[in-house]
């Protein structure tokens, strides 16, 4: 069993039941990337596996410890992450914002050491943004916001990053810079584990794939292993081809031409004459 796993979750919010019974083992040093259509339960099983929404039922296991077990602090020494939509205060700088990745490790007199510094430079050589350290997060393009985010998480230096949509609201070459960053990570020892909504860079990243629906798991392997168009149709509703990517091999999900789905023509739609 890797470092982080969880067991039989009942998982909910207020009276609402997001999924029931649901257990998964995140392989250590594995790119993971949890895919399913929307309100499947993606980033409730992200949540829950950061402490940040408890289970009803169940358990989440860190490094073979219940994590409701440990403190607050002590999560967040080992799992660095970077939730939907995080938003920066107004004018703080790029290297202020890494540097909170650094307070898991203050202490109540402890302050900021040479370690400290050393963690912050790395993590911003490493996402490239060590040029923009005296920048205001806000003036920053969204590519380099989003590296900055991963950089504050890389400072905590954990070894394991959760990732909600990291992807979300960048364009297609921002997308791929954040993924290659995330794959550059994974290959170097990290564990990664995403959330991300395009099938085809999950197909194309992931060392290992899950895929929900409903709040249940209905395949979980590498995308060579599970991705079907069959699959694709149970999962997402859409007739599809699956053929290999051209650049890596790895599954690519080629949608079914307008005519082969059925959809309405645009003349039939209310309003037409």
């Amino acid at each position: 069993m890797g470092r982080l796993s969880a067991d039989a979750l009942t998982l909910q919010y207020d009276e609402r039941v997001v999924a029931q019974d649901l257990s998964v083992a995140i392989p250590d040093h594995s790119f993971t990337v949890i895919v399913g259509p929307n309100a499947c339960g993606k980033s409730t099983l992200l949540r829950a596996l950061a402490r940040i929404l408890k289970p009803t039922k169940g358990s989440v296991i860190l490094d073979g410890q219940q994590i409701l077990d440990l403190p607050a602090r002590e999560v967040a020494r080992r799992v660095g992450l970077l939730p939907q939509s995080a938003t920066a205060p107004e004018t703080i700088t790029v290297a202020d914002l890494v540097g909170r990745g650094r307070f898991p490790h203050q202490r109540f007199l402890r302050q900021w050491s040479d370690d400290d510094q050393q963690a912050v430079d790395e993590a911003m050589r490493a996402t490239t943004v060590l040029e923009l350290a005296d920048r205001p997060v806000d003036e920053l393009s969204g590519g380099q916001r989003q590296r900055v985010w991963l950089a504050m998480v890389l400072a905590q230096q954990t070894g394991l990053m959760l990732l909600d949509e990291p992807t979300t609201f960048l364009d297609i070459a921002h997308q791929i810079d954040v993924l290659d960053l995330c794959a550059d990570l994974q290959e170097q020892g990290y564990t990664m584990v995403a959330v991300l909504h395009d099938l085809n860079h999950a197909c194309r990243y992931a060392t290992h794939l899950i895929c929900m629906k409903d709040g249940r798991i209905v395949a979980e392997g590498t995308p060579e292993q599970i991705v079907t168009a069959e699959l694709v149709h149970e999962v997402f509703g859409l007739v599809c081809d699956v053929i290999p990517d051209p650049n890596t091999g790895t599954p690519m999900i080629v949608p079914a031409a307008r005519s082969a789905r059925r959809a309405p023509s645009y003349a039939a739609l209310p309003g037409r004459n």
